[in-house]
């Protein structure tokens, strides 16, 4: 039994951040009916070259294991019936542009009057308050106002978006955490009540760090290509045949690595010995230990690393990281019936297993029959 069966959803939402709350939650176990437009549905299915089999990857990957259904809005009868398969309903979750289903008498007020059991979840770009919050965003413009872009990419070069939508995703668990709190809430008071998210608020969040040292220095941060500003030695070097990850996040760790280097007499010097002094002479460190490192290939790099107990690793490409064992080992990747594809799973698992993809992300309106029959 997945944790969440039982427990119905009605989704209407499109792009990454909203189906991927509505992914989580259906990977739990939930019945997550996705409402779309009746001309072309979420716009993520168009989202390609690629394809497969006419449906864009960004598609596939947010929507398995849910049920579509095509309604017009716009057409009075189809709001009254959404209206009253919401008293069936357990969530919402929506990220339409900011009161769209206010105007059609779906926004949170009225249904949370109506069913005050129902657990009410917007998504946004920037937030449910503010001078922003009519705005409608995407998670480049995000990175960019939230200053994400600023301390990603090579010190004294241009703002570097991340190259996943981590905002999108991150504002999509973000959702699927505060569903199931609401959830439990609701089984100790008997009510639901309105889970907000936005873009905006998860960029803050994952800048915790940087916000706190600001505030404590005054010193924007910078970034460090694959570097930390705090942490040294703690980044990449070019071994003789591509670069090898060294995490020596510690001094204890230092040692063992200036010991694997060639060069123990480093833990004892005093510009080296503590992080704190490492990073204060960065400049006089890091050039010593790029040219050993540039020495050796990266598999013997790693071989004297490892075995010295230093944390290592090289950097991969996607092709390389499918192939390692590692990742055949944990279970994330699963077949879909009917697609002919694996897809990338939930990652959790519980008492040991992880939740299977039951189903493939589905047709447009494919199961318009099945789901108004629920109600004649």
């Amino acid at each position: 039994m997945l944790p969440l069966e039982g427990i119905k959803v009605v989704e209407i939402a499109q792009n990454l951040a909203g189906p991927y709350a509505g992914e989580i939650l259906a990977a739990l176990g939930a019945d997550v009916v996705k409402v779309e437009r009746p001309e072309g549905g979420d716009d993520a299915r168009g989202w390609g070259p690629p394809f497969w089999r006419g449906t864009s990857p960004a598609f596939l990957t947010m929507n398995s294991d849910k049920r579509s259904i095509t309604l017009d809005l716009k057409d009075p009868a189809a709001v009254a019936w959404l209206t009253a398969y919401l008293g069936d309903a357990d969530v919402l979750v929506q990220n339409l542009r900011p009161g769209v289903l206010e105007a059609f008498g779906l926004g949170p007020e009225a249904l949370l009057a109506k069913y005050p059991r129902l657990v009410y979840c917007s998504l946004w770009a920037f937030g449910r308050t503010g001078p922003l919050r009519l705005r409608p965003g995407y998670e480049p413009m995000v990175q960019a106002f939230a200053g994400l872009m600023t301390v990603n990419g090579d010190e004294g070069g241009p703002p570097t978006r991340i190259g996943t939508s981590i905002l999108d995703y991150g504002t999509g668990m973000w959702t699927a955490i505060g569903t199931l709190a609401a959830l439990v809430r609701r089984q100790q008071t008997g009510r639901g009540g309105v889970v907000d998210a936005s873009l905006f608020e998860t960029a803050l969040a994952w800048l915790t760090g940087h916000y706190t040292a600001y505030r404590i220095t005054g010193e924007l941060p910078v970034p460090h290509r694959s570097g930390s500003r705090r942490l040294v030695v703690f980044q990449a070097f070019e071994a003789k045949d591509g670069p090898v990850i060294v995490a020596a996040g510690n001094d204890r760790l230092f040692a063992k690595l200036a010991e694997a280097l060639g060069r123990p007499d480093w833990a004892q010097d005093a510009r080296f010995a503590t992080n704190a002094a490492r990073v204060t002479n960065r400049a006089a460190l890091i050039p010593e230990i790029e040219a050993i490192v540039r020495t050796r290939t990266k598999a013997e790099w790693l071989e004297r690393l490892e075995q010295a107990g230093v944390p290592c690793a090289p950097i991969q490409n996607l092709a390389e990281v499918l192939a390692e064992p590692q990742t055949g080992a944990t279970g994330m990747l699963q077949p879909v019936p009917e697609l002919g594809l694996e897809l990338l799973g939930l990652p959790l698992s519980f008492d040991g297993e992880r939740p299977p993809i039951r189903r493939r992300a589905p047709h447009l309106g494919e199961h318009n029959g099945e789901i108004l029959g629920e109600r004649g």
